[in-house]
């Protein structure tokens, strides 16, 4: 965790930072200059703790992030005479159950209860739990058995999550997670009544552990685990005689299997950032950009700079539960941002109570579907919702060949796509159910009002959604309505011939919210940090998958969410400053010849 957290906080103290080497730049030397900036930026501070460092993962209540397991194994013995006699012999099936906290998203601590027994091989001649006749073959030995039970506590350390950071909220980085455990236990002997030895004793539990998650919540894990518990040498009532010294550690050793259950709405994946407060200043710094040149070419050569593009969401929309990471998604969000239709949603009945998705179609092409408005704050002037006069809906049906669906709970009829997280959150007006303003905002011809509205820096290269995405896809098709063609050429030569050198994502939402119940102020920043979170999320994933992406180094993908939640008074989701702040903001930061 804190090896992410340092290189977050050193990219951005330093930007840009060493060039990125690859085969594109592996005969350039370096080229040092100094450059000073006078940026706008936005301190993040927690209330009651000013300074904390917005990358940081801020510890959340003691009430959450617990979790609960149980696993069921076996294991073989390892005494002084365990090999005496058959391997199998020694082999003992175990189970456990225990609850644990997690308290940072890399350390935890665990108590289990440990129920099983051990079996082996004694001398013959004594009571050392021993049993039955001779073991054939070896007559100077018989079986061995002691029924325990374990109840101990460990620490967990996540060494995934310890090396590469914590992924975020809802990412699907990591769904394997390697950790590692390590305690002390109290063991207590059943049955097998004897004259000696004791029976209760200290354990010490080591552990290594591989869990597999189902979904980016993270909220259920199949776990393998390979187990150690270490006893005091007189475990089996073996002390060493005078004709022999007894070994010093008797062990169980084995593998187990079974599930962890993480409790609460976020399971294992929920944590905060720091921030809540923000806190507007205008700063100067100074920056080193560190570029490489070839050695026959002067610095003048090579040119770095940061394309800037916003992209804007409908209300209570992010992606999350049809993000492009979703192998098969029929719903992928940034084409349905680029090109999708209403809620993307179909009837499949005559009665029209079915409702079921549409796929979305990249936006790069010319679609069938060309009388209604597409994409999300690419037209000016045409919203993205349709009407719901069922004549309107049967002219639509039988021009498309299907009657479009608006997303009904049963109390709210939606005339967008939201996530499924967002279905019953209940707006403060009917009319915000649907979208009747747009401005252009993911086109090129909107980027006068983002220019004028959102926060630059001057030397920022400002481009529009629609421009990026025609130059990851083509600049063909509906698409291309929207563009500009020589911004898109220039987009296109930085990802084709430049080497990307940082991207940063900042989700963004707004603080407009009708939660009234118990904790409402809590419950409706955690909704919209969600949103800011997910949003942001998507737009990272949707740029990684890009094959020119591939050479960039993965610590220059930088998730930058502050949970940051922009003030909105006005009760309509539909005005210009609602949509302005319903947003992810990306900076690349590039160099190229």
């Amino acid at each position: 965790m804190l090896n992410k957290l340092w290189i977050a906080v050193g990219l951005l103290a330093t930007l840009p930072l060493a060039a990125q080497v690859d085969d594109k730049y592996k005969d350039y030397r370096e080229v040092y200059r100094d450059s000073s900036v006078v940026a706008h930026t936005k301190d993040v501070f927690v209330e009651g703790a000013d300074g904390t460092n917005p990358f940081e993962v801020v510890s959340n209540p003691f009430r959450q992030n617990w979790f609960v397991f149980g696993t069921a194994g076996a294991h073989t013995f390892r005494g002084d005479y365990s090999k005496d006699g058959p391997f199998m012999g020694t082999v003992s099936p175990d189970f456990s159950v225990g609850f644990g906290k997690w308290f940072m998203p890399w350390l935890a601590l665990k108590a289990e209860f440990i129920l099983s027994d051990s079996r082996g091989y004694t001398e013959y001649k004594t009571a050392h739990y021993g049993y039955g006749d001779w073991i054939e073959g070896n007559p100077g030995y018989r079986k061995m058995k002691t029924r325990w039970w374990d109840l101990g506590g460990s620490a967990i350390i996540n060494l995934t999550r310890l090396y590469y950071g914590y992924e975020g909220y809802g990412a699907r980085d990591h769904m394997g997670q390697l950790m590692a455990a390590a305690g002390i236990g109290a063991v207590h002997h059943m049955g097998y009544e004897h004259s000696y030895g004791s029976d209760n004793e200290l354990s010490a539990h080591l552990e290594l552990q591989y869990s597999q998650f189902f979904n980016a919540k993270k909220n259920v894990s199949l776990d393998l685990k390979a187990r150690a518990l270490l006893y005091q040498t007189n475990f089996d009532l073996e002390y060493g005689q005078a004709d022999h010294a007894a070994q010093h550690v008797d062990a169980n050793l084995g593998l187990n299997v079974g599930l962890t259950f993480y409790l609460g709405k976020k399971g294992a994946n929920g944590w905060r950032r720091g921030g809540s407060t923000v806190h507007e200043r205008e700063y100067k710094e100074t920056q080193k950009v560190i570029m490489k040149v070839k050695e026959d070419e002067r610095p003048r050569a090579v040119k770095s700079g940061t394309l800037t593009f916003f992209v804007f969401y409908p209300n209570n929309y992010s992606g999350r539960n049809d993000a492009p990471i979703v192998a098969g998604a029929p719903v992928n969000a940034i084409d349905y941002l680029a090109g999708g239709i209403f809620t993307q949603k179909q009837y499949t009945d005559g009665s029209l109570r079915t409702i079921v998705d549409l796929p979305t179609e990249r936006a790069d092409k010319d679609f069938a579907i060309d009388f209604v408005p597409r994409g999300y704050e690419m037209l000016t002037d045409q919203p993205l919702s349709l009407s719901l006069d069922k004549a309107d809906m049967k002219a639509f049906a039988d021009k498309a060949g299907f009657w479009y669906a608006p997303i009904d709970d049963g109390l709210h009829t939606w005339q967008y796509r939201i996530d499924d997280a967002t279905l019953r959150q209940q707006l403060v007006s009917g009319d915000n159910y649907k979208e009747s303003e747009s401005f252009g905002l993911n086109a090129h011809s909107g980027l006068a009002t983002v220019r004028q509205y959102m926060d630059l820096d001057e030397a920022d290269e400002l481009v529009s959604f629609a421009d990026m995405y025609a130059a990851m896809t083509s600049n063909e098709g509906y698409v291309s309505r929207f563009t500009d063609a020589g911004t898109v050429d220039m987009i296109r030569d930085i990802l084709d011939r430049g080497a990307i050198l940082l991207i940063q994502a900042d989700g963004l939402a707004t603080s407009q919210d009708n939660y009234s119940g118990a904790d409402a102020e809590r419950v409706g920043q955690e909704r919209n940090t969600a949103l800011a979170d997910n949003r942001a999320n998507t737009v990272i994933s949707w740029l990684t998958a890009d094959p020119r992406m591939r050479d960039v180094r993965s610590q220059s993908f930088i998730y930058n969410n502050k949970g940051d939640i922009r003030k909105v008074d006005d009760p309509s989701t539909r005005g210009l400053n609602a949509k302005l702040n319903r947003c992810v903001k990306v900076r690349i930061r590039y160099m190229i010849k």
